[in-house]
C-alpha cells in the first residue's frame, strides 16, 4: 500500500511538475515566437524550417533510443551508462563531420545558398548535445521531473534571450538558429549539474611500452600490440550498449520514422511551394506545437516510468493508463480547441497582415494538436510493455501513409495536404487501440468511455463561445472574451458533472489528493468515475 501511494504521488508530483515547466516553457517560447512574428517575414521562418529534419534526424541517431533503453533497465549499472556516453559521442562526431560536406548538396537541392553556413551551425546543436544525453537519461528514470524541468527552464530563458537580441538587431534567420544551439547547450550544461553521474575514460591508462629499438620492424611489432589492446578495450567499452541496441534501436528508428513524418510539409512545402508557404505553415504548426507540447511533455515526462514501474500487475496498469488517458483528455482538447477559437485574432494581433494566412492554419491545425498527446500515450504503452517493435512498425506505417497521401495531393495545393494529414493522425488512433486491446486488454468501449465526455462538452462548450462572441468587432476584445467565456464555461460544466479528475487534480493542488490518487468525492454519474 505504501508503494503504492509513493507510486501515486510521485506520478502526480512528475506530471504537475511537467505540466508547471511545459507551461512555462511554452509561455516563454510563445513570447519569443511573437517577438518573431514582429521582426522575421515568413520567407525568414521558412529557410530555417527547411533544415529542421536533417538536424532531428541526426539527433535520434546519436540518441539511438538509449534514454527509453536505460530508463527500462531496472537498475543500470556505471558501465551500461558509460557506454552509452561514449557511443553518443563518437556517432554524434561521425554525423556532424557527415552533415558538414553534405551542406552544398542540401542548399542545392532547396535552391537556397545561404543554407550552407546556416546548416553547419544548427547541427552543433545535436553534437552538443550527445554530451548530456546519459545524464537526461538519468533524470529521467529517477523520475527527476522538477530538476529536468529547471533544466528546460533555464535553457529556454537564457536562449530566448539571446535569440530576441539577435532578432532585434536584424539578424534574421540567424536569431532562430542561433536561440536553438544556445538551448541545446545550456540544456546540458544543467543536465551535467543536477546528474550524479559522470563518465570515465573510456580507456585505461596502461598502454604497451614502446621498444626501444628504432628500425621499422621494431615499431611495427609495437603498433600491432597497441592496436589489438585498443580493439579489446573498445569492444569492452561499448559491450552494454550493444546488449542494449537491440530495443534502443527499434526506438532509434521509429525517431527517425517520426520526425520524416514530422517534417514532410517542411521538406515539401519549400521544395514546390518555396520559402514563403513553408514559412506560413511552420509558424502555424509551432503555435499548435507549443499548445500541445505543454501537455504532451507533461505525459511524457511520466507516462513511461510510471507504467514501466506497475507492468507486472496488469490489471493496475490498464487503471493507471486510463486515468492517464482521462486527465490527458480532460486537460488537451479544451486547450487546443480553445487555441482553434482565438487563432485567427491572436496572429493579426501580433504579426499584422503578412502573417493572416498563418492564423487560418492555425486552427484547423488544432484539431491535430489534440490528438497528439493521445498518441504519445499509446506510443508510451507498447513501449513500457517491451514491445518496441510494435511502436516503431506502428510509425512506420503511419509515415508511409503520410508521404505517400502529400506527395498525391500536393499538386492541389497545401490546404488538402493539411486536411488529408490530420484526418489520417485521428484515424490512425485506430491502429494504437487495436494494439492497446492485445497487449494489456484495454476495450474500445473503455477508451470511448474515457475520451468522448470530455470531447463532447469541449465541443459544445466551445461552439457555443465562438458563436456568443463573434459580433464582437474590437480583435483584442473578442480574444480574451473567448478566453474567460470557454475557460468558465468549461470549469463549470466539469465540477457541476462531478468530473472526478478534475476534483482530484484540484484536490492535490490544494493539496490532498493527486490526479492518481483517488479522490474522496465520488459521482455516480460522472464520465470519469471508473477506476
Amino acid at each position: 500500500m505504501n508503494e503504492e501511494k509513493s507510486l501515486k504521488e510521485r506520478t502526480a508530483k512528475g506530471l504537475l511538475w511537467g505540466g508547471f515547466s511545459n507551461g512555462l516553457m511554452q509561455l516563454i517560447g510563445a513570447i519569443f515566437g511573437m517577438v518573431l512574428l514582429i521582426f522575421l517575414t515568413p520567407e525568414d521562418k521558412g529557410k530555417v524550417t527547411s533544415l529542421y529534419i536533417f538536424s532531428a534526424i541526426a539527433s535520434a541517431l546519436q540518441e539511438g533510443g538509449f534514454i527509453a533503453a536505460l530508463c527500462n533497465r531496472k537498475e543500470p549499472t556505471h558501465e551500461e551508462y558509460n557506454s552509452v556516453f561514449w557511443f553518443n559521442i563518437m556517432v554524434s562526431t561521425l554525423l556532424y563531420i557527415i552533415l558538414w560536406f553534405c551542406a552544398p548538396l542540401i542548399a542545392r537541392f532547396y535552391g537556397i545558398p545561404v543554407l550552407i553556413p546556416l546548416s553547419r551551425v544548427l547541427f552543433l546543436g545535436f553534437l552538443l548535445s550527445s554530451l548530456g544525453t546519459v545524464q537526461r537519461a538519468y533524470l529521467f528514470g529517477h523520475l527527476m521531473v522538477k530538476q529536468t524541468s529547471i533544466c528546460s527552464l533555464t535553457a529556454m530563458i537564457i536562449s530566448c534571450i539571446v535569440g530576441v537580441i539577435m532578432a532585434a538587431n536584424d539578424f534574421a534567420y540567424w536569431a532562430i538558429v542561433t536561440q536553438a544551439v544556445t538551448f541545446v547547450f545550456i540544456t546540458q550544461v544543467m543536465a551535467w549539474y543536477f546528474s550524479p553521474w559522470r563518465p570515465t575514460l573510456p580507456f585505461g591508462t596502461d598502454r604497451p611500452k614502446r621498444s626501444e629499438h628504432s628500425h621499422a620492424g621494431s615499431q611495427l611489432s609495437t603498433l600491432n600490440p597497441q592496436l589489438s589492446t585498443l580493439n579489446s578495450q573498445l569492444s569492452t567499452l561499448l559491450a552494454p550498449a550493444w546488449k542494449m541496441f537491440g530495443f534502443s534501436s527499434k526506438l532509434m528508428l521509429t525517431n527517425v520514422v517520426n520526425i520524416c513524418n514530422l517534417h514532410a510539409f517542411s521538406v515539401l512545402l519549400v521544395k514546390f511551394f518555396g520559402a514563403h508557404t513553408a514559412g506560413v505553415y511552420s509558424t502555424a504548426r509551432d503555435w499548435d506545437d507549443k499548445a500541445s507540447n505543454t501537455i504532451n511533455g507533461m505525459v511524457t515526462s511520466v507516462a513511461q516510468p510510471t507504467l514501466a514501474q506497475v507492468k507486472e500487475d496488469i490489471g493496475r496498469y490498464r487503471q493507471v493508463f486510463r486515468k492517464m488517458m482521462r486527465f490527458v483528455c480532460f486537460i488537451t482538447f479544451p486547450a487546443m480547441f480553445g487555441l482553434a477559437i482565438i487563432a485567427q485574432d491572436f496572429i493579426l494581433l501580433v504579426g499584422k497582415e503578412k502573417w493572416a494566412e498563418s492564423g487560418t492554419m492555425l486552427a484547423i491545425l488544432c484539431i491535430h494538436g489534440a490528438v497528439v498527446p493521445i498518441t504519445t500515450l499509446y506510443s508510451n504503452l507498447t513501449i513500457s510493455r517491451g514491445k518496441s517493435g510494435v511502436n516503431m512498425a506502428c510509425t512506420i506505417g503511419q509515415c508511409l501513409a503520410v508521404w505517400a497521401g502529400l506527395l498525391l495531393l500536393y499538386p492541389k495545393g497545401m490546404m488538402p495536404m493539411v486536411i488529408y494529414f490530420i484526418g489520417l493522425n485521428i484515424a490512425w488512433l485506430g491502429i494504437w487501440q487495436w494494439w492497446a486491446k492485445r497487449l494489456v486488454g484495454l476495450r474500445w468501449r473503455e477508451t470511448l468511455k474515457d475520451v468522448l465526455p470530455f470531447l463532447v462538452i469541449t465541443l459544445i462548450v466551445h461552439s457555443f463561445t465562438w458563436w456568443a462572441t463573434n459580433g464582437i468587432s474590437i480583435m483584442w476584445l473578442r480574444l480574451l472574451s473567448r478566453i474567460i467565456m470557454a475557460a468558465t464555461l468549461y470549469t463549470g460544466v466539469m465540477w457541476i458533472s462531478g468530473a472526478k479528475i478534475m476534483r482530484e487534480t484540484v484536490g492535490y493542488l490544494a493539496p490532498s489528493n493527486s490526479p492518481f490518487g483517488g479522490g474522496k468525492k465520488f459521482h455516480k454519474n460522472n464520465p470519469d468515475s471508473q477506476e
